[in-house]
């Protein structure tokens, strides 16, 4: 009997500090894959349908303690389903203590300050679980691809990048980062579509191809990304994102696994309420 997938099978093996940094192999994961699914797209919608209240109730005891905080990191490439995986996994929870912050090429004060000064300022508060649509990593990935910093300098921004992570988690952050991962015949359906429909013509910049050229490039610039800063605070997931109604569910079953690990609970009851009456 085949053994049953455990989301730990796409969990990024945790950085060696002792060890020079080895690259996560990508093709080790099938992004077509279904591993949580028989392949109907009802059931993982129904699935995510559930989950989606326990995360609501998960997430309103993280807010109303407001003691912890979470923070989910997406990545991937253009068109792996960013958007899209937070409307579907967050579709049924409170927006109340819930904050999306996507990150785009830093602005000219951005970038006149080290490269994670605009992200800590983005931080989750106490309470409160935010969703950063791209992050940090892209001032790792782009410029490791363009060639506008060297080897070292990446290495530094590696560092620096799990030194931030840990200061987050020592202040009582938990930290989830999924990479979701899209095939490259799959990229090229998901942008024809908006090219082809006028109403995605919004969705779709002519940059979006040129990258697209340099697909190896990313890969490989991803591949020693996950590899130097997942770790036990702050751990990287590989997403199969072929599938947008599977890629949803598995993100949401992480996020449900993770939460309720955290032994979330309302705030005690105030024994001065007790026995008052409103008038």
């Amino acid at each position: 009997m085949a053994k049953k997938p455990s989301l730990d099978d796409f969990l990024v093996p945790y950085f060696d500090d002792d060890k020079k940094v080895k690259p996560f192999d990508l093709s080790s994961i099938d992004p077509s894959g279904k591993p949580f699914s028989n392949g109907s797209k009802d059931e993982d919608r129904d699935r995510l349908a559930a989950i989606g209240a326990q995360l609501d109730d998960l997430q309103e005891k993280l807010h109303a303690r407001r003691l912890r905080r979470v923070l989910l990191v997406l990545q991937g490439m253009d068109t792996s389903g960013k958007d899209g995986t937070v409307r579907a996994v967050f579709h049924d929870v409170d927006p109340l203590g819930l904050r999306i912050v996507p990150f785009r090429a830093p602005s000219e004060r951005e970038a006149s300050h080290d490269f994670l000064w605009r992200v800590h300022a983005q931080a989750p508060m106490a309470g409160e679980f935010a969703v950063f649509n791209r992050s940090h990593y892209e001032d790792v990935l782009v410029p490791r691809v363009m060639k506008s910093i060297d080897d070292d300098e990446c290495e530094r921004r590696y560092r620096h990048i799990r030194e931030f992570e840990a200061l987050l988690a020592d202040s009582g952050t938990t930290i989830v980062k999924c990479f979701l991962h899209i095939s490259k015949d799959e990229q090229r359906e998901r942008l024809q579509a908006r090219i082809d429909d006028p109403t995605k013509h919004w969705k779709f910049d002519v940059s979006d191809l040129d990258a697209r050229k340099l697909w190896d490039e990313y890969q490989r610039s991803y591949e020693l990304a996950l590899g130097a800063t997942s770790t036990e605070y702050a751990p990287w997931y590989i997403i199969p994102g072929d599938s947008k109604p599977h890629r949803n569910v598995m993100v949401a079953e992480l996020l449900l696994r993770t939460m309720q690990g955290m032994k979330l609970e309302f705030p005690a009851a105030k024994e001065s309420l007790k026995g008052v009456k409103v008038e």
